[in-house]
């Protein structure tokens, strides 16, 4: 798994993913509270926030399955972007319930296809070694929810839940700039490992013609 981590992409790519990953738990995390006291719905209002959020999810994990196939490098630019602007959208608009309902529809149809993204790019980045990549992945992840719990309560208790909104957009903004980074660093390494037709030319074995009987 450490070996893994010693090539640039993977590096890069993990950052990204547990940038991702934390800035999606600090938000998600402390919704409930956030929704609660900033756009004061009860408990029956809140249940229907979170089905919209697990239905737009369930679509989203398909909608972005098909998009993957040909765009993946695109789609572990573009999750991380949305959400940010999710997140700083929820900060300024929070205290109004249908552009919250609206945001949170957003954030589930974008968010729940982070996990696939990533698993995606690092199988097709590393075929050899999906298996370990796979595990990294997990251990990526647990880290971020580790750190959110850790550190996200403390923001959330000290700040309140709009700064912990702005907080969430700024971290996911980092993603986004990580995962375009790792996009980039995959691209080169594959141009490099390719060989170029020049090498190929010259490196072609020319046999000897058989000789002519006289």
């Amino acid at each position: 798994m450490l070996k893994l981590l010693r090539d640039r992409r993977i590096a890069s790519g993990m950052l990204a993913a547990m940038l991702l990953f934390i800035g999606q738990f600090a938000l998600f995390t402390y919704l409930r509270p956030s929704l609660e006291t900033v756009t004061g719905v009860d408990v029956t209002t809140l249940s229907v926030l979170l089905l919209i959020v697990g239905i737009s999810g369930f679509a989203g994990t398909y909608l972005f399955g098909g998009v993957l196939k040909d765009r993946m490098r695109a789609t572990l630019v573009f999750i991380p972007s949305v959400m940010a602007l999710v997140a700083v959208a929820l900060a300024v608009l929070g205290t109004s319930f249908w552009p919250t309902a609206a945001l949170l529809g957003i954030w589930g149809l974008v968010s729940t296809a982070a996990p696939v993204a990533w698993s995606t790019w690092l199988t097709r980045t590393v075929p050899d070694d999906a298996e370990i990549g796979g595990g990294l992945m997990v251990a990526v992840i647990q880290l971020a929810i580790t750190i959110v719990a850790a550190a996200g309560g403390l923001v959330y208790d000290a700040t309140g839940p709009v700064i912990d909104f702005w907080s969430s957009g700024a971290v996911l903004v980092l993603a986004a700039v990580l995962a375009f980074a790792a996009d980039q660093a995959a691209k080169k390494a594959s141009a490099a490992d390719r060989p170029s037709p020049t090498m190929s030319k010259a490196h072609r074995v020319i046999p000897n013609p058989a000789p002519v009987l006289k």
